[in-house]
């Protein structure tokens, strides 16, 4: 989240200290999600063959040698190293922090509990936007610091994986693992049967994981995350109220999810958010027609923010943290590695593509830029309706049942 939420409030002050072009800026800004994709290409790999916490402690180290590069930096260069390396982290994060949770958690908690993982990256993207109003850019970076100290420091509390140890063969590790996160009185000897079997019998294509992924980053969420003060600014509205107003709410909406997904549902959320993202990008659509076609000038502010507030709602209502809620569940711990890092690369590859094609989209049309957006939103419902299952309620290896079944 610290990393999303690093680019918007530091872009001017980055280009007049180093000066930089937009170009190099550019390059700058959509690095990320280009590390982030090899971050992804590695993650399923690195997560089967170190482990889920082995995954996640390589990651913390590589993400903190880019937060000092970035710090350091004297130069374009510089910058793109640090950010790429920051990139790598996250991408291989997206994919095996969900896994994780999904792994460890009880069924009537995993939902809730894998939600918090968006919420961890809306509160980073937020407390960047925030802070980012009155600290350096260099200061900024250093924060970058803080979460990669507290997980490194975490992971030391907390068991591996079950289910990856079932899957790598350390039998009584699996189990010591599983009684620690159940308790010492709970009875897991179905849960561990169910795991076991689980492990050896199932298989399923990822097409659900990937479709989900496509959905999610080609709706334009990058396009609206890492610009929102420049289409601020371009609607006649403050960008530190905007983004601050964007920020805080959806830290909010992200929380008031991890609260009702477990009762409410995976698809009756994406339907809901899917809708809301149909309607707030053909809002924002109308506010640029009519700045463009200088109509109703007075009602453009109001069309933009209300359209951008409304598009982030929305995703963080449902198309935000439940795709990687799904996706960790959905895939068979046989095939969760390569599976799971493919889904994650189309993920990154999906958010590098709207990051760099925004500015490009929106000079070719500003209003037509978020029709497309609207466009791809829609067919997400339909998607959505006809291939996704359901998957509250149930273990991970119920949910298997049900999807070969």
């Amino acid at each position: 989240g610290s990393q999303v939420g690093f680019s918007s409030p530091t872009q001017d002050a980055i280009r007049e200290d180093l000066s930089l072009s937009l170009a190099e800026y550019s390059v700058f800004g959509s690095i990320l999600t280009f590390g982030a994709m090899i971050g992804a290409i590695t993650s399923g790999p690195l997560s089967d063959l170190l482990g889920r916490k082995g995954a996640m402690r390589l990651s913390s180290a590589i993400c903190a040698a880019g937060w000092l590069a970035i710090y350091l930096a004297k130069g374009a260069e510089a910058l793109d190293i640090g950010r790429l390396a920051t990139g790598f982290g996250m991408g291989v994060f997206s994919y095996v922090v969900p896994v994780f949770i999904s792994e460890i958690a009880p069924k009537n908690l995993r939902g809730a509990l894998a939600t918090l993982n968006q919420v961890m990256i809306c509160g980073g993207a937020s407390v960047s936007f925030i802070i980012g109003t009155f600290l350096t850019w260099r200061a900024l970076a250093l924060t970058g610091l803080v979460p990669c100290a507290i997980l490194l420091f975490g992971l030391h509390l907390i068991p591996e994986s079950p289910r990856w140890l079932a899957k790598t063969g350390h039998e009584k590790d699996f189990e010591v693992a599983l009684q620690k996160l159940r308790g010492n009185d709970a009875d897991i000897s179905e849960e561990a049967a169910e795991i076991k079997e689980y492990i050896e019998t199932l298989d399923r294509l990822p097409k659900i994981g990937v479709g989900l992924m496509v959905v999610q980053q080609f709706g334009g969420i990058n396009g609206v995350a890492f610009y929102a003060s420049n289409i601020f600014k371009s609607a006649g509205v403050s960008p530190s109220v905007g983004t601050i107003t964007y920020a805080i709410l959806q830290v909010v909406v992200t929380l008031l999810i991890t609260q009702v997904i477990d009762r409410a549902g995976r698809k009756p959320l994406l339907l809901v958010a899917g809708s809301g993202l149909v309607l707030a990008c053909m809002i924002i659509g109308l506010s640029f027609y009519l700045k463009v076609n200088e109509l109703a000038i007075e009602f453009v502010p109001l069309l933009a923010v209300t359209g951008i507030l409304l598009y982030i709602g929305s995703f963080s209502a449902g198309m935000g943290a439940v795709p990687w809620v799904i996706m960790s569940e959905i895939f068979p711990v046989n095939i969760k590695g390569i599976a799971g890092g493919f889904a994650t690369l189309v993920n990154w590859f999906g958010a590098w593509s709207v990051s760099y094609t925004f500015n490009f989209l929106m000079s070719w049309s500003s209003y037509g830029t978020f029709l497309v957006y609207a466009a791809v939103n829609a067919l997400g419902i339909v998607f959505v309706l006809k291939v996704v299952p359901e998957t509250k309620g149930r273990t991970l290896e119920q949910i298997q049942a049900a999807i070969n079944g």
